[in-house]
């Protein structure tokens, strides 16, 4: 099935076990990995965002390509169903964003999104998993996944998902968001008593100020509204300050932001 043959999409993305073969299909058009990729953390716009979808089991899979189906800007251009697979497409299509379900056949899908980090492929993986368990969210995020959302997640917030972290952003769901900056607040040592973190002596205010707003989640678009100034100007201080840190993304950044007590739960 091509992405033409899609059928209207449902309200729901389907919450499925990860039963099933691993069976899957790559799209032809589009398809050889040599069209205009995205320009920092902004996906060209003359062109749909590109995405491989990576589960274990077929239902699932078409219930991806039903919620997908209506957003124009969007385009399934591989399937896998194992991590193994989806590591070779990745490699060979360099889709924009790889759905990655965890639990699959051959190669998991953390085991397969590390590999792709690791590959320094210009990739980006979103995790949909049906168990969001804390210790796979933080396991995905070590793995250097920049999304991480439920099965059952209503399909407008997964295309919407898809075209943050497809544009640079990361996203978590809030509930789990919630839980996890719980822990995070229980877990950490008194800001007071702690010595900031290395680097962070060594940004601008300007920087500081980007990187509390990338802490709480804002997207370069909502950051450069804040601060009236472009999305150019705030992608150029994402950067500085990602590499001032030593970081590898985003959310990494909005780790470090936590720990040092730059931003609290909360605030």
């Amino acid at each position: 099935m091509t992405a033409g043959d899609h059928s209207p999409a449902g309200d729901r993305v389907p919450a499925l076990d990860s039963a099933g073969g691993p069976a899957s299909s790559a799209y032809p058009a589009g398809c050889d990995g040599a069209a205009v990729r995205s320009v920092g953390d902004r996906v060209d716009a003359v062109r749909p965002v590109r995405v491989l979808v990576a589960d274990a089991a077929p239902m699932q899979r078409s219930g991806l390509r039903m919620a997908l189906a209506g957003a124009a800007d969007l385009t399934i251009v591989a399937e896998a169903g194992d991590g193994a697979e989806a590591l070779d497409l990745a490699r060979r299509l360099l889709p924009d964003v790889v759905v990655m379900d965890v639990r699959m056949p051959r190669l998991d899908g953390l085991a397969a999104t590390r590999a792709i980090v690791d590959a320094r492929l210009p990739v980006r993986v979103l995790i949909l998993t049906a168990a969001d368990l804390d210790e796979h969210v933080l396991a995905a995020i070590g793995a250097g996944a920049v999304g991480f959302l439920s099965k059952d997640v209503p399909a407008g917030e997964l295309v919407a998902a898809i075209r943050t972290v497809g544009a640079g952003g990361a996203i978590v769901a809030p509930a789990i968001l919630a839980r996890l900056l719980t822990r995070l607040a229980d877990a950490l040592p008194d800001p007071a008593a702690t010595a900031a973190a290395p680097g962070l002596d060594t940004l601008t205010d300007r920087e500081r100020e980007v990187l509390v707003h990338v802490a709480r989640g804002h997207t370069n678009a909502e950051i450069a509204r804040s601060l009236t100034v472009s999305e150019t100007t705030i992608k150029t201080h994402v950067g500085h300050l990602l590499n001032k840190l030593g970081l590898r993304d985003r959310v990494q950044a909005v780790v470090l932001a936590y720990e040092s007590g730059l931003v609290k739960p909360g605030s």
